[in-house]
C-alpha cells in the first residue's frame, strides 16, 4: 500500500517535530545556525518582523524602510496574515503573553 504523504510532507513534519524538541533560545539559535544559511535565516526572520509590523498597523513604506523587505514580500506576508492558517497570530499572542 502506497503512502499518501509525499516525501516533502514527511520532511516538513520531521523538521516541525525537531523544532518542537528545542528547549531554549540557545538551542534554537544553534539549531537554526546549523540548519540555515545566513541568507535563509535573514529571510525567515524578516518575514516574521514584517508580519508583526503589519499586525501593529504599520504602513508598507515604514516596513520597507525598517526591514528592507520588498513590497512583494510585504504583500505575501499580508496575504498570509489575512488568509493563512493563523500561525502568525498564535505566535504573536503567545509572545505578547510572555
Amino acid at each position: 500500500m502506497k503512502s499518501s504523504i509525499s516525501p516533502d510532507e514527511k520532511n516538513c513534519e520531521f523538521l516541525f517535530r525537531a523544532v518542537l524538541k528545542l528547549q531554549d533560545l540557545d538551542e534554537c539559535k544553534a539549531f537554526f545556525d546549523d540548519l540555515c544559511t545566513v541568507q535563509e535565516l535573514n529571510t525567515i526572520s524578516q518575514r516574521i518582523v514584517v508580519a508583526k509590523m503589519l499586525k501593529d498597523k504599520h504602513v508598507y513604506s515604514d516596513i520597507v524602510k525598517s526591514t528592507g523587505a520588498s513590497t512583494a514580500t510585504i504583500s505575501r506576508v499580508n496575504r498570509s496574515l489575512n488568509y493563512g492558517s493563523n500561525g502568525y497570530d498564535k505566535i504573536f499572542e503567545r509572545l505578547d503573553n510572555e
